[in-house]
């Protein structure tokens, strides 16, 4: 019943206990207390009452019952740390029993082995178990012990084994009644696949786990140790590293299990170096390291000590003697057969190369290449990683390039199964290495159109395809209906100066659920093969066009001008200086929004200055006097281009790629031409442009006031013409997901605009806020515009600063007017710039807005 309802057999045993029963039922009394504590409570307290259940074992003179009180004790003291006591009392239980109870023994040490790492062994315990369960027909024990097997065949690489155990385990659970290991049966699948390269899948089987055992009233950390895992693979390392912290706290909290403290602060050390946290990566992982050495587990200690040591290269240390000790580890990994030994030989040989030792670096890198062709993708990542770099040192360009193609097809691959535009866009993290490495030997080969391919094939990957939506969805949709409610709420609350903690733990709450749904979304897109290709990027520039892509390789702005038939590179400045000056401009237009500070007006513009030497450097006086399109790295997404001298008076656009220019330059208009101009609430002007604009576009929809509600806003957004929103824009730094446009009744999210069928043609946002973005993954935007982008909208107008809303007014109706007149929204917007009054709050209102695409 322990497993079945918890809370009521502990409090069952309790009962039995108080009512002076015999030694034979006190035995199974202290013994569900004692396996109750031991995987949900105090370890001390388990200890006292399996040992009691033993002691009163050996008094009703019962062999089976003493074994299988001596097989949980055994179980929990290996969980305790004491690895060589619990083994023997394993194998105490195991001499006592007989039949049926030997069988359950044999199963409880497999799981004590399987818990120190002891696979093969595990297996050999299993093996012998399971046909006598079966031939008792024991359906609960049976299923638990497929459950284990299935287990130790993920931990060994053996996916199909795995699956086929599962599939058999949980027929069995259904006939049964119990709960918690149904729950954990939900939670195997997870892991299974998350194996198997499935993440979406992962995520939602281990939240329905989560339900489950939440159901149950039991805490739940190896459950958070396989989540961990999923979100570090899903390229989420911080909100893993939050996860394995937290459980860590509670498990202290009540005494718990030393081996899951063990395994939560592997968890932990892993994903603070996936973070970029190689200090807090080492503390995690030499503790880690402490207590699996204590307990005796060698295949975990192990794995640890290759988190520890690329938490020490991460920070910086190098030396012949880290060399000996991957090796030593990769060496030992894969005496366990150990799906992470490749991983280790990667690093033996980055750092042999490091050190210039190349033989050993190419005899480390042979066997992490073998990897290449077989396993989950981040494996087969790995080893098209120790491919390229064996090419690398080899001297052969040609090499790297064939060997990152296929690493970044692999990954490509596995991204398409990712529903969620941001588990698409932080995957391509995981590709980073292969591209730098393509791009630095096509720097090498000399030949600019080679950099330009290798530049696009890893930029804006996730704006490359819709995310999967899913309208059908009701739960979704009440959540974020819920969500919208409590945000206005919470905001009228603020605005009111009530206090709003309540309404602000549910919004958290809400934004979690919305989250959750989302992400567990798989891709529908299958990958098309499309690749970039120059020749059509540079027949659709024609003469007068010019396309400028800003690469960066070692830090240094490479900047690839395209037109007029041909790609020429042009050296730069450094990005870090770069984005230190664009930070300025940003303070300084911040100034210029409001009056009285035109005495910064020079500052902005000689920020300016420099940062056109910084990113075009000699190209810019090359840029012809046609229409320019920028295409800029994730990390110089909040630059101005307009304040750039050589760009100042120009028709420009600005792209997160080529690619997705030349699609937005093909994308097709919908028909009917309709225009919807929204106007949201608290606005200082009231959106003051709209009435204007109303009277320009005679058919248009106008929703302003109660009409500007979310849902009936997006449905007259969908497969619009051309929309104008003035609203009020929030960006979201911490989920720029939940980035929003506050409507009548709410706020207007990103994820709601991904559930369009067609976004606007072209669409106009008039407020702050709207063209800011998070940059995620290897070069990877998330924030409204590229939201839409993907989603047929072929051009966007947005700010990339705070902006004075009076100011705006002026901008918006030049805008249109060139719009009506047939120009595209670069051209609109040059000309709306060129028509504002020349002072210091105009001018940087006009500097302030973007063109984004090519509409």
């Amino acid at each position: 019943m322990v497993f079945a309802a918890p809370n009521d057999a502990l409090a069952r045993a309790e009962g039995l206990l108080d009512a002076d029963p015999s030694p034979l039922h006190a035995s199974v009394a202290h013994q569900v207390i004692g396996i109750w504590q031991r995987d949900w409570g105090d370890m001390r307290i388990a200890l006292h009452h399996l040992r009691r259940a033993r002691d009163l074992a050996a008094r009703a003179d019962s062999a089976d019952r003493e074994a299988d009180v001596l097989a949980a004790l055994g179980v929990a003291l290996v969980h305790s740390g004491r690895t060589q006591q619990g083994l023997a009392a394993l194998e105490r239980g195991i001499e006592r029993g007989s039949g049926h109870t030997r069988a359950r023994v044999l199963f409880r040490r497999a799981y004590a082995r399987w818990v120190l790492g002891h696979h093969r062994e595990a297996l050999e315990d299993v093996r012998r178990a399971i046909p006598v369960l079966r031939q008792v027909d024991d359906v609960i024990w049976t299923a638990r012990a497929l459950t284990l097997r299935a287990t130790v065949h993920l931990a060994l690489g053996a996916v199909d084994r795995a699956d086929a155990d599962f599939t058999a385990a949980e027929a069995l659970w259904d006939t049964t009644g119990q709960e918690h290991d149904k729950a954990d049966a939900v939670e195997s699948r997870g892991l299974a696949a998350f194996r198997s390269g499935d993440i979406p899948v992962a995520l939602r089987l281990l939240d329905e786990a989560e339900e489950r055992y939440a159901k149950l009233g039991t805490p739940t950390f190896m459950l958070n140790i396989r989540r961990c895992e999923v979100l570090m693979a899903a390229g989420l390392a911080p909100e893993a590293l939050a996860e394995a912290d937290a459980a860590i706290a509670v498990l202290d909290g009540i005494g718990g299990q030393s081996t899951r403290k063990a395994e939560l602060l592997l968890a932990a050390a892993r994903a603070a170096r996936l973070a970029g946290d190689a200090h807090t990566a080492i503390a995690r992982a030499d503790m880690a390291v402490r207590l699996f050495a204590g307990q005796r587990r060698s295949w975990w200690e192990t794995h640890a000590r290759l988190v520890l040591i690329e938490a020490r290269v991460a920070a910086g240390r190098s030396s012949g003697r880290l060399v000996a000790d991957t090796a030593a580890v990769a060496d030992r990994l894969a005496s366990f057969g150990a799906p992470a030994a490749p991983e280790a030989s990667l690093l033996a040989g980055r750092i042999a190369l490091d050190l210039g030792w190349r033989a050993d670096a190419e005899r480390h890198l042979g066997v992490a290449a073998r990897s290449r062709h077989n396993g989950p993708p981040l494996a087969r990542m790995t080893g098209w990683a120790a491919q390229a770099l064996r090419a690398q040192a080899a001297g052969s360009g040609r090499g790297v390039l064939e060997a990152c193609r296929r690493g970044l097809d692999v990954l490509d691959a596995h991204r398409m199964t990712l529903g969620a535009s941001e588990l698409r866009a932080r995957a391509t993290a995981q590709g980073a290495e292969l591209a730098a490495l393509a791009q630095q030997a096509s720097l090498d080969s000399g030949s600019p159109r080679r950099l330009l391919v290798w530049s696009e094939r890893w930029r804006a990957t996730a704006l490359s395809t819709p995310p999967t939506r899913p309208p059908a969805d009701p739960e979704l949709l009440s959540y974020l209906t819920a969500f919208r409610e409590i945000a206005a709420r919470a905001e009228e609350a603020r605005s009111d100066a009530r206090p709003v903690p309540v309404l602000e733990r549910e919004q958290r709450r809400l934004e979690r659920e919305i989250r959750s749904r989302t992400l567990h979304l798989r891709g529908d897109t299958p990958g098309d093969g499309h690749r970039f290709d120059p020749g059509r990027l540079l027949e659709r520039l024609g003469d007068d066009v010019r396309l400028v892509e800003l690469a960066v390789l070692d830090g240094r702005v490479q900047v690839l001008l395209c037109g007029q038939g041909r790609v020429r590179r042009f050296g730069a400045g450094l990005l870090a200086e770069a984005e230190t000056e664009a930070e300025h401009v940003q303070a300084g237009l911040r100034r210029l929004a409001h009056p009285g500070a035109e005495a910064r007006l020079p500052v902005v513009e000689a920020a300016g200055r420099r940062l056109e030497e910084l990113l075009l450097g000699p190209a810019a006086a090359h840029l012809g006097d046609g229409p320019v399109v920028v295409v800029p790295p994730a990390r110089l997404h909040r630059v101005p281009w307009a304040l750039l001298p050589s760009l100042r008076e120009r028709v420009l656009s600005v792209s997160p790629s080529a690619s997705g220019w030349l699609r937005a330059r093909e994308t097709e208009p919908p028909p009917g031409g309709r225009q919807v101009l929204v106007r949201g609430p608290g606005l200082a002007t009231g959106g003051a442009e709209v009435p204007h604009l109303a009277g320009r576009y005679g058919g248009a929809v106008v929703l302003e006031h109660a009409d500007a509600r979310a849902r009936r806003v997006l449905e007259e957004l969908d497969g619009a013409a051309l929309a104008h929103i003035a609203a009020h824009g929030t960006f979201r730094a911490d989920g720029p997901l939940f980035s929003s446009l506050r409507m009548a009744d709410g706020p207007l999210i990103v994820h709601d605009f991904e559930r369009l069928d067609r976004s606007p043609y072209r669409i106009i946002l008039s407020c702050c806020d709207t063209a800011r973005f998070a940059s995620v993954g290897a070069d990877e935007l998330l924030g409204l515009v590229t939201a839409l982008l993907p989603l047929g909208t072929a051009g966007v107008v947005a700010c990339t600063a705070p902006v004075n809303d009076a100011a705006v007014v002026p901008l918006m109706l030049a805008l249109h007017k060139g719009l009506s007149e047939g120009l595209s929204l670069a051209e609109a917007l040059r000309d709306a710039r060129a028509a504002l009054p020349g002072d210091a709050l105009h001018r940087a209102t006009g500097w302030a807005f973007s063109a984004f695409g090519a509409a």
